[in-house]
């Protein structure tokens, strides 16, 4: 059986992944600082710790095969994923696990050789800050020279519990160019984009790379 860990288990990203997993079978160990908001399942582990205590994040991803990210890349207290991320790198080479990040949309180009979406015009300031700390995070992945295989998916523009939207079954790909419809929308569901997050557990397809994913 898989065994994957998903940091950020009660997020928006990560419960919709969390859940996915489990429909398939998938044993998971949902990590938060506050787990009573899961409910108990069948192959489901709680954990309740800190994602930035690399104590913590070694003794909790021991056994897994697969690591996953969902946490802001800016946290409460202002601190910045991309510089405690290198524990999540260390802790998948010792457990040798995949590594697996839910990423953001804004680093995404809006169409081939660029801009990256967070800049243009109509990207808001609000979250210009959270989605370029994102964007470091996967530029220190592309620079580094570590051997764990990892991924980071990149969602559709509009992607977040304010635009839930409802489960398809189905979901496009894209390497580096924000996907959008014939009416210039790009969305994706939690639920869509936990599929195609679970897919590329299920079936790797993507290495050391981004992709994003939108209808």
């Amino acid at each position: 059986m898989t065994n994957i860990v998903v940091f950020g288990g009660t997020g928006y990203a990560g419960s919709a992944i969390t859940r996915e997993a489990l429909s398939r079978g998938i044993a998971v160990t949902a990590v938060a600082r506050d787990t009573s908001k899961l409910d108990a399942a069948e192959g489901l582990t709680l954990a309740q710790g800190d994602a930035l205590d690399a104590d913590f994040v070694t003794e909790v991803t021991k056994g897994a095969d697969v690591i996953v990210i969902a946490l802001h890349a800016v946290q409460a207290d202002g601190s910045e994923l991309k510089d405690r991320f290198q524990h999540f790198v260390d802790a998948a080479a010792a457990a040798g696990a995949r590594l697996g990040i839910v990423g953001g949309a804004g680093s995404l180009l809006v169409a081939d050789g660029g801009p990256a979406l967070f800049d243009t015009a109509e990207f808001p300031d609000a979250f210009k800050g959270e989605a370029k700390s994102h964007a470091q995070v996967l530029e220190g992945l592309r620079a580094s020279d570590t051997e764990v295989d990892w991924f980071y998916v990149s969602p559709a523009a509009a992607f977040g519990g304010y635009n839930p939207g409802e489960r398809r079954g189905t979901y496009r790909t894209t390497d580096e160019v924000l996907l959008t419809d014939a009416d210039g929308n790009s969305d994706i569901s939690g639920e869509d984009f936990a599929l195609a997050f679970v897919d590329e557990i299920a079936s790797p397809a993507h290495h050391r790379a981004r992709f994003g994913v939108a209808y």
